[in-house]
């Protein structure tokens, strides 16, 4: 609309300028008419040529005088005087806009230059209603075409939004339906087309987020295949630990001080190993049982585990050592706790050896007025890349070369159920450090 009328109103301007400019160059030619012939003519005569200029007298000033040259009788009063001479733009679209709005026949009087400097000025007296019925009918005819303009336009647009918008929009939600029929195939996908940049855009999304879901959902599969090979050989594995078990309990009776010692950590290792193997069915099957909470002497667990782990070393290339401070009580799944470090402890000390250099892991712990913190830190190589990346999701690359990333993924979701965070502190080739923060309650 504002082109409309920026088009529209100078247009009809315009033409009110030309038609009045028409009419004093007839009524100049009707002039000279009657000049030629030294102003002997007859009233029929004068009355033709006024009639084919559709004006009602023209005045020519020449040599400074001001002379009638043709005329009509009973002119009426003239209503308005429009001079063309260097009239404003504006000045024209204000008395076109005018006579338009004006539907009185009136008599106005036009003063214009003559053509070829035939005089110093010219005017002639006219009535609108001609005028204003030229206009009204320009002006229909420019409504016309406009609208032709604004349906080839609107047309042109129509197709243009269907070409570049909605056909690739259709697209992206047929990919989006065919998806949803089966995301777990990665043929579904969808691949960026689109010219459009937003589109295009949004196509890298969704081909970006439906990679995700398909491996997430390739993940959990993986994890509930895991879950019911667990499951198969679980009960096999408990009848040949209970076995193991029975056969510990025996130890015990005997009288060797050696035996004595070690006989309660081979069955603690044991029963452990059986809550493992149903830990690892239950994660795998996203059953993960909450902690049972209890009161936890922070030393006595993390000394049993170190000891523990001291029987699996050959040699003394890594030094384990515990800086716990005496009294330590912490709110904590006792077993779970046992798993989460007894993993960290060990892909540090796996880490280390690597190496093939000596190191050490130390573990220790503290008390905060907001909970708790245990950090197992070793001197190892630090972790790669792709293991930070992905530290605690399962099945991406582990902590360690060769593992599965499996045992950092139980032990954060195990550190969650707590109500708390396991985090990697630092890496690097200067070593490694764990933290477990536990908080002194769990909000509901």
């Amino acid at each position: 609309m504002i082109a409309e009328v920026l088009i529209f109103v100078p247009s009809v301007a315009r033409f009110r300028e030309d038609y009045l400019l028409n009419r004093l160059e007839r009524a100049q030619i009707a002039s000279l008419a009657l000049l030629a012939s030294d102003g002997m003519i007859d009233d029929d005569l004068e009355y033709e040529l006024l009639e084919n200029a559709e004006v009602l007298n023209v005045v020519l000033r020449r040599d400074q005088v001001r002379q009638l040259i043709l005329s009509t009788d009973n002119i009426p009063p003239v209503s308005y005087s429009f001079d063309l001479r260097d009239a404003p733009a504006w000045q024209l679209i204000r008395d076109a806009m005018v006579r338009i709005a004006t539907p009185e026949n009136q008599t106005i009087r036009v003063i214009g230059e003559p053509v070829r400097e035939a005089g110093l000025l010219i005017e002639v007296t006219m009535y609108t209603e001609p005028l204003r019925a030229a206009l009204i009918d320009y002006g229909i005819r420019i409504l016309w075409l406009s609208a032709v303009i604004s349906v080839v336009t609107a047309t042109l647009l129509f197709l243009a939004v269907r070409r570049f918008l909605v056909t690739p929009i259709k697209r992206v939600v047929s990919h989006m339906m065919s998806y949803a029929e089966a995301p777990e195939d990665t043929r579904r996908i969808i691949e960026p087309t689109a010219g459009v940049t937003e589109l295009r855009d949004a196509e890298i999304a969704l081909q970006s987020l439906q990679t995700q879901l398909t491996g997430a959902l390739r993940q959990r599969e993986r994890l509930a295949q895991l879950g019911e090979a667990v499951a198969k050989i679980s009960h096999d594995l408990r009848n040949i630990l209970t076995v193991a078990t029975l056969m510990a309990d025996r130890l015990e009776t005997i009288d060797d001080p050696a035996v004595k010692r070690t006989t309660p950590k081979l069955v603690a290792s044991l029963g452990r190993a059986v809550n493992l193997c149903e830990g690892t069915l239950a994660f795998g099957r996203a059953e993960e049982p909450p902690p049972a909470l209890d009161r936890v002497d922070l030393n006595h667990l993390i000394s049993d585990l170190m000891e523990n782990e001291r029987l699996t070393l050959t040699d003394e290339e890594v030094e384990l050592i515990a800086d716990i401070p005496a009294g330590i009580m912490a709110r904590a799944d006792p077993e779970q706790l046992y798993r989460v470090l007894g993993n960290l402890v060990r892909n540090a000390r796996q880490a280390i050896l690597a190496t093939g250099q000596p190191g050490k892991v130390c573990v220790s712990a503290g008390e905060t007025a907001e909970g708790w913190w245990i950090k197992v830190q070793d001197s190892g190589p630090g972790l790669p890349k792709k293991a930070q990346d992905h530290l605690f999701q399962p099945f991406h690359g582990g902590a360690r070369a060769g593992g599965t990333g499996l045992g950092l993924a139980i032990a954060s979701e195990l550190i969650r159920g707590h109500g708390g965070k396991l985090e990697l502190q630092e890496t690097g080739p200067d070593g490694t450090t764990f933290c477990i923060h536990l908080p002194a309650s769990i909000a509901a």
